[in-house]
């Protein structure tokens, strides 16, 4: 009986071991961009990821969890994040940290404005970009790396000291992805997950407002927080939508206006097909996925969103 239940036992270990490398392994490395920063994103189901740095976080990596659980897919997310920084800040201080594990996937990003001494200046960016990629290969070869291209900062638009003053709103996020594109190739990612550029469409079609500082236009969402630099939890929501379409290649609407995580955050199921939408138009103008039915037909409801 005693070697029947220890050989059980072992059994169930191995089991389980076999179950936990059967998940895609994903990596989130970033900033307050990718932790949710002064929005309720920030520790949103942390106990479903894995904060490498053991801070409690959830943030944008969560949501992508809870997209891709409610989507029927596997993936073990992890995340590594330090507030303003840059990759070179992970470089110098987090690579024991990273390299613990050959990563299946990674979703990293810079510094907002490309370089936080030199804003717009994407040569940090390009060289760091390629010094991770390059680490991460050395850890797993076969590893699929993405550039996530951040967004317009309505603080470096709209006051006279920023970055961009004078310029269109939009002209943040072009200059940024641009940056990235040229990342992208000198790092040879897989692909750009253009955030930015869906903030910019969901801008220019009229479902958020551009300018903070004049008030939010009634109807309309703001993308930003208070500080008119980080996102709102509804713009954490759209990134964590492309960024989940980018990576699976589904159809961000295939999750439903009764998708649970809008729903725990409180959006409306107008917001919610909105900003779904956006995400979609986003990734089908450049073909990154292709239109699906809606999976998730059935209502919101507690017990259905409980999926730790």
């Amino acid at each position: 009986m005693k070697f029947a239940l220890t050989l059980l036992s072992g059994v169930i270990v191995a089991v389980s071991a076999t179950q936990a490398q059967s998940a895609t392994s994903v990596l989130f490395i970033g900033n307050s961009f990718t932790y949710g920063a002064n929005s309720p994103v920030r520790f949103y189901r942390a106990d479903t990821v894995t904060d490498l740095n053991n801070e409690g976080i959830g943030g944008v990596p969560a949501l992508f969890k809870s997209f891709t659980q409610q989507a029927g897919l596997d993936y073990d997310v992890s995340l590594e994040t330090r507030g303003g920084s840059g990759l070179d800040f992970h470089l110098e201080s987090k690579l024991g940290v990273i390299g613990r594990r050959g990563w299946d996937m990674v979703v990293m990003h810079g510094y907002s404005t490309l370089d936080a001494d030199k804003p717009r200046d994407p040569a940090k960016l390009i060289a760091t970009s390629k010094k991770m990629a390059d680490f991460l290969r050395s850890r797993n070869p076969k590893v699929q790396l993405y550039l996530m291209a951040t967004w317009s900062r309505a603080d470096q638009t709209y006051p006279p000291t920023g970055a961009w003053t004078g310029q269109p709103i939009e002209a943040m996020a072009r200059d940024v992805r641009a940056a990235y594109d040229t990342a992208a190739k000198a790092a040879v990612v897989k692909a750009v997950i253009p955030v930015g550029e869906a903030w910019t469409r969901a801008i220019q079609t009229g479902a958020a407002d551009a300018n903070p500082y004049d008030g939010i236009e009634a109807g309309k969402i703001n993308l930003w927080t208070y500080d008119n630099y980080h996102a709102s939890a509804h713009g954490y929501y759209l990134e964590a939508l492309v960024t989940f379409g980018s990576v699976t290649g589904r159809d961000p609407r295939s999750l439903g206006d009764n998708e649970c995580s809008g729903y725990e955050l409180g959006f409306s199921r107008p917001q919610v097909k909105a900003l779904q939408q956006i995400a979609f138009d986003q990734l089908a103008s450049t073909g990154a996925v292709a239109p699906a039915p809606l999976v998730l037909p059935q209502p919101v409801n507690p017990e259905r969103c409980v999926q730790r």
